[in-house]
Parts: structure tokens; C-alpha cells; sequence
């Protein structure tokens, strides 16, 4: 059976609501940690690195999330990339269908200030403060949501290198990379005769 058109960005859109949910947990939970910010999106590729101060209006937590697609493979013994020749017999897709996923979540970083001076020893061990708790909030909420976005028999995923990225623009961050396996399950196209 083929993929479901809709897979891939099903799976990109549950990533971030659960991603989101959790960082808004874990502000309440922890003082001074910031939530889910204001633009929180799919995006198509690497993401810009747009905006991590807070571009909304109000209370609303600024910063940058968002999911993309790294890659698309197919998977006979998941997460091995296939390597197997196909087409010899009609539409034979691999059993499974790896989707490697990729979170960003970018906060502002400490920067110069009007004088030129470097940011302070207790700016930066704040900044870092909350880069390892969203870091380790990243992880959790993968961990225990990505079971629960399939039937009762879960999903299967391998959890990915964690790195932090920047401070570069402004902007410090992680970037969390995920691989998804998804089954196939809707019908392969009819077959189109010349």
C-alpha cells in the first residue's frame, strides 16, 4: 500500500501541537521559562531564521517554532534506508515509509549592548537556563507523545541528534531531529495507459 497524501504533514502538524503543548506545561511549572512561542509553524525546509524576539503584541511569548520535512525514504527494516530496486512488479512499496523530521525552536540570545559591551556572566547563564530546559522539554514531549499519534500499537520512531544552535542574529536555539516511520496504507494509483 502507498502513503496516505495526507502523512507526511499529519505527522509534521501533531509534532508541533504536542511540542507546543509541552513547552506551555513546562512554563507553568517552571518560573521564568518561557511557553510555546506566538509563531509556532510547519514550515517548507530549513526554516529562516525570521524573528526569535517577540513579534506579537501583548503577553504573548515570543520566539520561533517550527517543524520541517529533512527527508523521505523508503524503509524495509526501519530506520535502514532501502536500497531495493523497484517497479518489477507493479506498485510494491516498502512496508514503511521514514520521515525524518526536524524541530527548531529559537529564543533571543544576549547581545551587545548600546556601548559595545559583551552580554553580562548571569544574561548568559540565564539564556542558557532556558535553552536546556526547552532542550530537555523538546526531548520529553517527542518521547511521550510520538507513541500516542498512531493506533494502540503506537508508532515507531528513533529519536535523532539534539544540537544547540546559534547564538547567531540574535537568536540561540536547539533543533531536534526525529525519524518516523510511517505505515502505508491507502491504495496505489490506478496505472495509466499511453
Amino acid at each position: 500500500m502507498a502513503l496516505n497524501p495526507y502523512a507526511v504533514h499529519d505527522i509534521t502538524e501533531a509534532v508541533l501541537g504536542c511540542v507546543c503543548a509541552a513547552l506551555d506545561q513546562t512554563a507553568t511549572a517552571v518560573p521564568g521559562q518561557p511557553g510555546c512561542p506566538c509563531r509556532a509553524c510547519v514550515v517548507p525546509g530549513t526554516p529562516a531564521w525570521d524573528e526569535c524576539a517577540d513579534p506579537c503584541s501583548g503577553d504573548i511569548v515570543g520566539g520561533q517554532l517550527t517543524v520541517n520535512v529533512a527527508r523521505i525514504y523508503p524503509s524495509t527494516r526501519f530506520p535502514d534506508e532501502d536500497q531495493e530496486v523497484r517497479g518489477l512488479r507493479g506498485c510494491t512499496p516498502p512496508p514503511t515509509t521514514a520521515v525524518e523530521l526536524v524541530v527548531t525552536l529559537l529564543r533571543c540570545a544576549p547581545t551587545v549592548n548600546e556601548q559595545g559591551c559583551p552580554p553580562s556572566c548571569d544574561e548568559l547563564a540565564a539564556a542558557a537556563r532556558v535553552t536546556h530546559i526547552d532542550a530537555v522539554t523538546v526531548y520529553n514531549s517527542l518521547m511521550c507523545c510520538l507513541p500516542q499519534t498512531a493506533g494502540r500499537r503506537g508508532r515507531r520512531f528513533v529519536m535523532g541528534q539534539q544540537r544547540v544552535i546559534g547564538p547567531q542574529g540574535g537568536c540561540v536555539g536547539i533543533e531536534q531531529r526525529v525519524i518516523v516511520a510511517l505505515p502505508g496504507c491507502a491504495p496505489c494509483p490506478e496505472e495509466v495507459s499511453p
